[in-house]
């Protein structure tokens, strides 16, 4: 047979596409990675991750590039330093009664790190490298936009499936995610996460990715309407998925879901009154369209949760009211403080990663908030995922972690007007890394996972634009790999 030999690294590219796209899957069909069950088949899964970097660097995108690009990693490499040396010197000491284990801290100089748990810090860097590489191979193998827009769909639909199912939750009364298959305290799960805010930073980021998916599309239709294009269907899975975040009871990432939805709606709004203008046509009819396609969104949104949101309007009156009253945050301001207290008495390299739940007990000051009740207020988690970086990694880890993101991030330097779908990826990101100055998303494995997914694949889809466009500039065809002929002026 005659036909067009097989691109170089296509085996490797389909390994990579194949094996983040189960993992990513697995991660928030496991309940979010959040069952402690769950977490070393997530952890040897991502071993193989770590495998296939050498592989992909020689053979994959941008061969001797490749080679390049591994210098990235060095933060990672400065990071796994600090938390293996720090587990050289353990900050507890273990003492067995029975079946029990007691700790008791260990005397060590401000100087030298130390991991008050080293078997727990070993593992969760196990765990985190596996997610951190696994997606870095997005950048190192995947050579197409087009192989990468479909593991990003993958997501999506993934997204949208959970969505459906945790709505039917919602409707059947289900007493634990998965109807009940997971008995969980939390009364506030949804779909197969543990905790509502976690499903609502998770939805976030998938809707953010769709959001790109669809405003791609929506440039690039020749002849097409938009209602029978693949946009529309994008169009309906966002907003399944963006249901959900009112109907899980989670606030803040409701705020976070209105603000990603009106700012992509109020860009929308601008193109068609540009394009509209000229040419010399009126911009009422869409615009009237929108309006009532969204008016008829909200209501079924409010048909869906409007016993939810009534609940958890209700519970913001009532915090503050007491917030009012006190003058201050109250439990979360104590909680802040506490945590402040644990950071500060270690506060170079911090008490080991992962060692939050086992030290935070002794700095917390709301053992038993209600005198008739002898229940303690247990934190496995500081409501705060910079403030706790600082208090298990210290100053000298916090300051190592950003450049995680940053170093990758300076490879896109010259590359303006990137692709709307890395603009949206980078701003759903954004979005993330803003809430966990007041919550803990990064305490969820699927939302680590579903981080880096969305950055490396915003990183490597930007990197295969030419480097220098200028604003408002349209790439050359051969930079647009399997996409179609953009449109500078695009129906929407």
């Amino acid at each position: 047979m005659n036909g067009a030999p097989p691109r170089p690294g296509i085996v490797l590219e389909n390994l990579v596409l194949l094996h983040t796209g189960i993992f990513l899957v697995a991660a928030t069909w496991l309940f979010g990675g959040n069952a402690l069950w769950v977490r070393p088949y997530l952890a040897a899964w991502g071993s193989l991750g770590i495998a296939l970097v050498p592989f992909a660097a020689t053979g994959g995108a941008g061969g001797p590039k490749g080679w390049t690009r591994i210098a990235a990693l060095a933060p990672l490499a400065a990071f796994n330093g600090l938390v293996l040396v720090s587990c050289l010197t353990p900050g507890f000491h273990v003492i067995q009664r029975g079946a029990q284990n007691l700790y008791s801290v260990t005397p060590v100089p401000g100087w030298r790190p130390s991991a008050a748990v080293p078997s727990a810090a070993v593992f969760a860097l196990w765990l985190f490298d596996g997610i951190y590489l696994s997606c870095f191979n997005l950048v190192l193998a995947v050579r197409t936009r087009r192989s990468l827009r479909a593991l990003l769909m993958l997501g999506v639909a993934n997204a949208v499936v959970l969505s459906v199912v945790g709505t039917a939750q919602k409707l059947t009364g289900a007493q634990g995610p998965l109807f009940g298959l997971l008995v969980t305290a939390q009364t506030f799960f949804f779909s197969t996460f543990i905790y509502h805010n976690h499903w609502g930073s998770f939805a976030v980021l998938m809707a953010a990715a769709c959001l790109g998916l669809i405003v791609r599309q929506a440039r690039r239709m020749r002849g097409q309407t938009f209602f029978r294009s693949s946009a529309m269907a994008g169009l309906v899975a966002v907003a399944f998925i963006a249901a959900t975040t009112p109907l899980s009871g989670s606030r803040s990432c409701t705020s976070l879901m209105i603000l990603l939805l009106g700012g992509a709606f109020l860009g929308w709004i601008a193109r068609v009154v540009r394009k509209r203008s000229y040419l010399n046509e009126s911009p009422v009819p869409p615009l009237l369209g929108a309006g009532v396609a969204v008016a008829a969104a909200l209501a079924g949104i409010w048909f869906l949760a409007r016993d939810t949101i009534e609940s958890r309007l209700a519970t913001t009156e009532q915090q503050l009211s007491v917030i009012r009253a006190q003058g201050s945050l109250g439990q979360r301001a104590i909680l802040y403080r506490d945590t402040w207290d644990m950071a500060r008495d270690r506060l170079w390299f911090g008490w080991g990663m992962a060692s939050y739940p086992y030290v935070f007990p002794i700095y917390n000051t709301q053992d038993f908030p209600d005198p008739t009740d002898y229940t303690p207020n247990s934190y496995h988690d500081a409501h705060n995922d910079w403030l706790q970086a600082v208090a298990e990694h210290g100053l000298a880890g916090a300051a190592v972690i950003p450049f995680l993101g940053v170093v990758p991030l300076l490879w896109l330097r010259g590359r303006r007007n990137p692709s709307p779908l890395v603009q949206f990826l980078l701003a759903g990101c954004g979005m993330i890394l803003v809430y966990a100055m007041i919550e803990f998303p990064f305490g969820n494995i699927a939302v680590v996972l579903s981080w880096w997914f969305c950055f490396f694949g915003a990183v490597g889809y930007a990197l295969m634009d030419p480097p220098g466009l200028a604003l408002g500039r349209k790439p050359p065809r051969s930079a647009e790999a399997g996409d179609g002929p953009p449109d500078s002026l695009p129906d929407s």
